[in-house]
């Protein structure tokens, strides 16, 4: 019998959250620590956007350092991550079997997004890692229904890992920043609604988020960084729990909230 694996939405801040894991990476390595060793890890990041949803075939995942202006150090790390066409196949069938269009890729690493979170949870590298790139273009809808074409190869022991971030504004980012903050405060607003939204099962409100949500223009005004919750949640399954592993704030205006979804 292999365990049921439940859906995780991660946070990877700033590039410098693989120097600096604070309480956020203690969390996520904590969960990975709790969890029955995953088959394959499909792992969703905000980094990776297409028209179509892609699955990375690739053997050896190289370590993409999709980023400029960091500290050196940050440019020498490496996460050797290597993959499964068994198990990419698999998460192929399954998006196509739920209606889905997909392609594949057979070059695509691992960008930030994916390997400073993969780093710290499974820091052995000895789990096989299948990149999901995400459509930002389609919104939460279709982030929602990849999720759900996921979910039943949580039963196979596919793990499912997306990367993002609760609130993502880099101009406040800089403004807070260059005067040394405060934290806005629609930073905690958005987040706690978001929390409570997850709590309650409120399926509708989190799918339309973008006009239901306080300032949520201004936490996302983009949606690429909140997407791969919204995959996690489908890849929970039907009625999926949200589990709030973490909450917190890094950098002034990243809330560092991350979940565990498992159908009830």
């Amino acid at each position: 019998m292999t365990p049921t694996q439940p859906a995780l939405f991660v946070p990877h801040g700033a590039p410098t959250f693989a120097l600096r894991p604070g309480a956020a990476g203690a969390a996520i390595a904590a969960a990975a620590r709790g969890l029955p060793q995953p088959r394959a890890i499909v792992v969703v990041s905000a980094h990776w956007d297409t028209e179509v949803p892609t699955v990375g075939f690739a053997g050896r995942l190289e370590t993409l350092h999709d980023f400029w202006g960091f500290p050196d150090e940050l440019y020498h790390l490496r996460y050797p991550a290597t993959g499964c066409r068994e198990a990419s196949g698999e998460v192929v069938t399954a998006i196509a079997a739920a209606g889905l269009p997909v392609r594949t890729d057979g070059d695509r690493g691992l960008d930030h997004g994916a390997w400073v979170p993969l780093r710290l949870m499974f820091p052995d590298a000895d789990v096989p890692v299948i990149p999901l790139s995400i459509q930002s273009r389609w919104g939460t809808g279709q982030a929602y229904r990849l999720g759900r074409a996921l979910a039943p190869l949580a039963a196979r022991g596919f793990l499912v890992v997306a990367s993002g971030s609760v609130t993502h504004n880099l101009r406040d980012f800089q403004a807070a920043e260059r005067s040394g903050g405060p934290i806005p405060a629609y930073v905690r607003e958005f987040a706690d609604w978001l929390a409570d939204r997850l709590a309650a099962g409120d399926l509708a409100a989190l799918i339309d988020y973008r006009r239901q949500a306080p300032d949520a223009v201004r936490a996302h005004p983009s949606e690429e960084h909140l997407l791969p919750l919204h995959v996690a949640l489908g890849a929970g399954g039907e009625n999926a729990v949200a589990h709030r592993l973490h909450a917190g704030i890094d950098d002034y205006v990243i809330a560092m909230d991350a979940y565990a979804f498992q159908a009830p």
